[in-house]
């Protein structure tokens, strides 16, 4: 999980993520890359009889400040005052910091702010202005050389805007403010066009500014809105930082009452608006979500024209996809009752948006989600107030660059780099866990299903004991090891994202589950006993010649002492001429070798069968899994060290196998494989049948 920058802190979310049905995301530094570029600029231009907006695109990308406003030209101290006043908004108003670290261009501070800085450079400053070379942005360094701030109103979610006061060159203080265009255009009276002009506010112009906002946020943009004032009253103009005047009062009064009192009457400036690119595995991701099975929910604090837009560009509304009751402003839709609100989250398997959401909608949506609607949900959250609906979700996702300590101790996975692909890349690997959870179960119980079967064999058949004690407890707990351990590093079968997510009330064993390893192992002791008899009865092409006797004989080989005229001729170093009934008990050394050779033989292409439940060793081969491999090879070292070196031999009661042999152990061993492969045939025809079975139950939901 770490590799993939998954960071668990609780072990029983692995085995959750597997169950995921729903991913409810953030959207801006999760779905896209949290790197903000101004790529148009808005401003008012024209006369005081006639004026209108001006749009014009900003090239470049990122923090790096090379680029320009398109068609905007340089800019004259007298002729483009309003522009100038725009950028002394973007820079001032203004608490990012870009540094060139070995080449790149980094951003400390929030991301819009920067991408305003950004925006300032390439608006560029008059002719006669000039700043420190030495800077990284000198646009914005000349604007800080020529301006001293001295307050900052502070962003409120209530009126929605920033502002600072800043004197120029030692002159009475101005107002810059920036915020969401609706709220900053409702508290301006008055325009101030490109050469500086200042007119009334229009109740046309007001529409136009509308439209504008809303074909960015439909591009999809965010938007951001600039306004002025510098006709401040005495106590704001003259305002120097100080803790005692009328001014401080002002500015000690709760943010947001500002609105009424300093961020009245302003002068609108322009807008900008601003791509946060989506991250580029994303589309990709959201597409395996869907094959998986996984509803992505997008949870923003954008305009709802903005989150839908961004919404079809990731593929969650996919191209004519009808979003009637599948986006929702967060005010919205829990305003709703709750019937209406469950029909609208149940009505089909797909996506949902919800856009000028608060933390609280968060809890109340994963709440509903999970005790309403059965969802097994994923919920991802960076701030302080994002921690209860983290605690309340089935898995809750912080994020690791971005996110605060609060947030990380409420989740129980944290993003290390704050990706939306990793978390499906996490959910993949937590199905992938439980499936090899599954098949360490299937591996231990079929192999164990066999040994039990080869003593109850001997036991029914009434054959001499094939396998003694030491020689299975050796089996269990030296061979069988290293391949179980092994296969916890099974790779993800190719079609885990094309499944459904896991009901977590499924169980672990089913009926069809038991069955397999019930064929499975009873073949393991078939084998193990069946090459035993083979050795006594009919391998007559053995090497060394031993007798060969009848099933009769062997299965009541304890009333050998009253046989007549029974003899056995002497093989492998052992006389039988005093004692012939000493064939099946002294003389059974080669036969339960094999017996041995067979088990072990037996288990580890059970193990290659566990590779994958229902997935044939040809799309599955198994060098997917080199570990298993390793642990294969180990096991069969280890067991030819018993069989060939001599003291090992006498201690576990066997002896050196020949060519013929080692033929005849895997005559006897490798059908397990065929069998598994037949069996999982069957498996992936009983799961495409209940595959389809719940894609008509969705349906009809």
């Amino acid at each position: 999980m770490v590799k993939k920058n998954a960071i668990v802190r609780r072990l029983p979310s692995v085995e959750t993520l597997g169950c995921v049905t729903v991913i409810c995301s953030d959207k801006t530094g999760t779905l896209t890359l949290n790197e903000m570029t101004v790529v148009k600029f808005v401003y008012a231009a024209g006369n005081a009889k006639s004026f209108s907006l001006k749009e014009h695109n900003v090239s470049g990308a990122s923090y790096n400040p090379a680029g320009t406003v398109e068609g905007l030209g340089s800019l004259d101290e007298k002729s483009d005052a309003g522009l100038i006043n725009t950028a002394q908004v973007c820079s001032l108003c203004n608490d990012a910091e870009i540094a060139l670290q070995d080449g790149k261009y980094v951003r400390f501070g929030e991301p819009t702010e920067a991408a305003l800085k950004v925006l300032v450079e390439k608006i560029g400053a008059p002719g006669s202005a000039s700043g420190s070379s030495a800077a990284a942005l000198p646009v914005n360094a000349w604007h800080a050389s020529t301006s001293q701030r001295s307050a900052v109103l502070e962003f409120s979610r209530g009126r929605k805007s920033m502002s600072v006061l800043a004197s120029q060159n030692g002159g009475p203080n101005t107002l810059y403010c920036k915020g969401a265009p609706k709220s900053v255009v409702a508290r301006c009276n008055r325009v101030r066009l490109r050469d500086g002009t200042t007119v009334p506010m229009t109740a046309a112009f007001r529409n136009e500014i509308t439209e504008m906002v809303d074909k960015l946020a439909g591009t999809p943009l965010r938007t951001l809105g600039f306004a002025i004032k510098d006709d401040l009253d005495d106590d704001m103009a003259t305002y120097d930082g100080g803790e005692d005047g009328p001014g401080y009062k002002l500015l000690s009064a709760s943010p947001d009452e500002y609105g009424n009192t300093i961020e009245k009457d302003m002068c609108f400036l322009g807008l900008c608006g601003i791509k946060d690119p989506p991250r580029p595995q994303v589309k990709g991701s959201i597409g395996l979500c869907k094959q998986a099975g996984i509803r992505v929910i997008m949870i923003t604090g954008d305009k709802k024209e903005t989150a839908n837009a961004i919404a079809r560009e990731i593929g969650i509304f996919p191209e004519g996809y009808d979003i009637t009751n599948k986006s929702f402003t967060g005010a919205e839709f829990f305003k709703l009752d709750e019937a209406t609100q469950i029909k609208y989250l149940t009505s089909d398997r797909g996506g949902r948006v919800f856009s000028r959401t608060d933390p609280k909608d968060k809890q109340r949506l994963v709440n509903l989600l999970k005790d309403k609607c059965g969802e097994i949900a994923a919920m991802t959250g960076d701030g302080v107030n994002d921690a209860p609906a983290l605690k309340a979700a089935s898995i809750g996702i912080a994020m690791g660059i971005a996110g605060t300590e609060v947030a990380k101790e409420a989740a129980d996975m944290i993003l290390a780099d704050d990706n939306f692909a990793t978390i499906v890349s996490a959910v993949e690997e937590g199905r992938s866990i439980y499936s090899n959870m599954k098949a360490f179960i299937r591996y231990l119980i079929s192999s164990n299903i066999g040994e039990v079967a080869s003593i109850f064999l001997t036991a029914a058949l009434g054959i001499p004991e094939g396998l003694i004690p030491v020689q299975l407890l050796w089996v269990n707990l030296v061979t069988d090891g290293p391949p179980a351990t092994a296969l916890g590093f099974n790779p993800a079968d190719a079609d885990v994202m094309r499944r459904p997510p896991r009901d977590a009330n499924d169980q672990l064993i089913t009926g069809w589950v038991f069955f397999r390893y019930m064929i499975v192992g009873l073949y393991v002791g078939f084998a193990t006993v069946g090459i035993f008899v083979y050795w006594y009865m009919y391998y007559d092409w053995a090497v060394d010649n031993h007798t060969l006797v009848t099933f009769e004989q062997l299965s009541s080989w304890g009333h050998c002492t009253t046989w007549s005229d029974f003899s056995v001729a002497d093989f492998g170093g052992l006389s039988f001429s005093e004692n012939p009934c000493s064939y099946f008990t002294v003389g059974k050394i080669k036969a339960s070798t094999l017996s041995l050779s067979v088990l072990v033989l037996i288990e580890m292409l059970n193990a290659l069968n566990a590779l994958s439940e229902n997935g044939s060793l040809l799309h599955m081969p198994p060098w997917r899994n080199p570990y298993l491999l390793l642990a294969i090879a180990a096991s069969m070292a280890v067991h030819c060290v018993i069989l060939y070196v001599p003291f090992m031999a006498d201690i576990f009661s066997i002896a050196p196998l020949d060519y013929n042999d080692w033929l005849l152990v895997w005559v006897f061993s490798s059908p397990v494989i065929f069998i598994d492969e037949i069996l999982k045939f069957v498996g992936r025809i009983l799961l495409e049948r209940d595959l389809a079975k719940r894609a008509k139950a969705l349906k009809q939901d």
